[in-house]
């Protein structure tokens, strides 16, 4: 599945793409999806549409707005440095930290131009999770704003290899990528990558132990433009992007990034995304296109909107389920459905969901024009209509962990089986039902609950715990610790509290336990294993 061709002189990645009888079986025979044997997604996303729509505005912020021209010209000179000073050559892994800002994308689109790959990180990331990341990745080029250099700078010194840093952001010395770029050339002749050469090592969020890289070649970042956002967004040059996902989520590059630079739409990045400010920005910039959590829905229509939402046309909901009740409210309120959508950061964006006109409340959607989707038995063979099973799916994009034996676990008979329990109806649509693993999804995060209690046992009080993911109608599920204490503390608020903040600490800080209980013994089975489901509350 290789084409022969590779840009990369540096082979890391393509040498660590598992083995092609364990991929899933790729759909690429639509002719949307039919791209060149070379192909570098910067040139596609970045030059074309500078080409086409110099003067058009490309991306803005609070502090600056950037035609396709601006963002092109700043792309190359990041380009530059990357190469002649930092000596990035194709195949190069290079990290990138920053909160969602218009300097975040022209690294990402520098990179990739350079025929580097990219690994973008979020900028909660404490140093444990990054120095994983740096290790995993062989990650030889690092960038970082300079407001979270303290956390990298530890991770750096952890790893056993050399990671060049290099800061902007900053004012005087800490600003030494922009001025730097600042000498080079407005142009840059990009590498001649393949189609199938990497572009994006995306780490899944809430991994535990070894952290899982999904790989993503140059023709995915635009596959994914090309099916879910042609066919279900299917935005237009006019339109203005917004939203709050992180662009280290592949959520977020898709909605903030891909899909308004295929068209030549514009977006607004925003450092600081909570739900109120998110509501104000929408009525600021006249957004018209929004990419968020059903909790931010939810949180945005807690207090009289006003007029924030008269711009609004298009709504699109992933990361968690999108619950019935929140739906309806926002329709109430604002007169437009939310696109519900599930994807993962395996297949880079959403595989399944509806357009407008096709949404029926309640359910997630179809699969996407392009992607084939089915419910499966433990036997990995379909189940009938209105039967509950595990969603198998594949089409133009799909799973290739970076050197990982969890690609068996993930790929079976040429299917990308996603974690996720769902019930397909007589008209074929998808109903989301649960995990069927015990990742928690809370506020639109995944999260592993042995990392959460990796966390808690560093604590001194912490004989035992478990963690599990508990309903709550705000968040879809919140973090629920259960811990047996060591003799001499006692079990109060300030205990709580404490735990809470050593979590906050350790990891990123949405991976706290918003619940806490104290027990005298963990439930287990006759050979040792926690009862996660009894922690959960559950009847079996």
């Amino acid at each position: 599945m290789l084409g022969p061709y590779t840009s990369h002189v540096d082979t890391f990645a393509r040498d660590r793409l598992p083995p092609v009888e364990q991929w899933p079986t790729l759909l690429l025979d639509r002719p949307e999806v039919r791209y060149p044997a070379k192909l570098n997604c910067a040139v596609e996303l970045v030059d074309v549409m500078a080409g086409k729509t110099p003067d058009a505005p490309c991306f803005r912020s609070p502090s600056e707005s950037l035609t396709y021209r601006e963002f092109s010209e700043r792309v190359n000179r990041f380009a530059h440095v990357l190469v002649e000073d930092l000596g990035l050559v194709p195949g190069g892994r290079v990290l990138l930290r920053a909160a969602n800002n218009p300097d975040m994308m022209a690294l990402w689109f520098a990179v990739a131009k350079a025929g580097g790959i990219v690994v973008a990180t979020m900028p909660l990331l404490r140093a444990g999770e990054l120095q994983k990341v740096l290790d995993r990745a062989k990650v030889g080029i690092a960038l970082c704003d300079v407001r979270l250099r303290e956390e990298l700078e530890t991770a750096v010194g952890r790893v056993d290899h050399d990671v060049k840093v290099m800061t902007f952001h900053g004012a005087g010395e800490e600003d030494e990528l922009e001025r730097r770029a600042a000498t080079k050339p407005a142009a840059f002749d990009a590498v001649d990558t393949a189609a199938d050469d990497v572009v994006l090592i995306a780490f899944t969020s809430g991994t535990t132990g070894n952290p899982k890289g999904t790989m993503h070649f140059h023709r995915d970042i635009l596959a994914i433009c090309d099916t879910y956002s042609a066919s279900i967004v299917r935005p237009k040059a006019s339109e203005v992007f917004i939203g709050s996902p992180p662009i280290a989520f592949t959520f977020g590059l898709g909605g903030l990034v891909l899909f308004p630079m295929r068209v030549g739409a514009s977006s607004i990045l925003l450092e600081a995304a909570a739900p109120d400010l998110l509501r104000d920005a929408i009525g600021a910039y006249g957004a018209t296109t929004l990419f968020t959590s059903p909790t931010a829905y939810r949180r945005m229509l807690a207090t009289p909107a006003g007029d924030a939402f008269a711009t609004l046309r298009k709504c699109v909901s992933a990361g968690e389920t999108l619950p019935l009740p929140v739906f309806q409210a926002w329709e109430r309120e604002t007169g437009i459905r939310i696109m519900d959508g599930i994807g993962a950061t395996e297949m880079l964006h959403i595989f399944i969901g509806a357009p407008v006109e096709a949404i029926r409340p309640g359910a997630t959607g179809l699969p996407v024009p392009g992607y084939e989707a089915r419910i499966v038995g433990e036997d990995l063979q379909p189940v009938e209509p209105g039967q509950i099973g595990r969603l198998a799916v594949r089409g133009p994009t799909g799973c290739r962990y970076l050197d990982d034996p969890r690609q068996m676990d993930y790929v079976k008979n040429g299917w990308n089986m996603t974690g996720d329990t769902f019930e397909m109806d007589a008209d074929g649509y998808f109903h989301y039902r649960a995990r069927n693993d015990d990742m928690i999804v809370t506020s639109g995060y995944n999260v592993g609950g042995p990392e959460v209690e990796d966390a808690l046992l560093e604590h001194a009080a912490v004989a035992e715990c478990a963690v599990v993911g508990v309903p709550d109608e705000e968040r879809g599920q919140v973090i629920k610790a259960v811990v047996v204490l060591r003799p001499g503390f006692e079990r109060n608020d300030d205990m709580v509290r404490g735990l809470q903040d050593h979590v906050k600490a350790t990891i990123a800080p949405y991976k706290y336990p918003r619940v806490v209980e104290f027990v005298d013994a963990l439930p287990r089975t006759e050979t040792g294993k926690v009862q996660r489901y009894v922690l959960r509350g559950e009847k079996r």
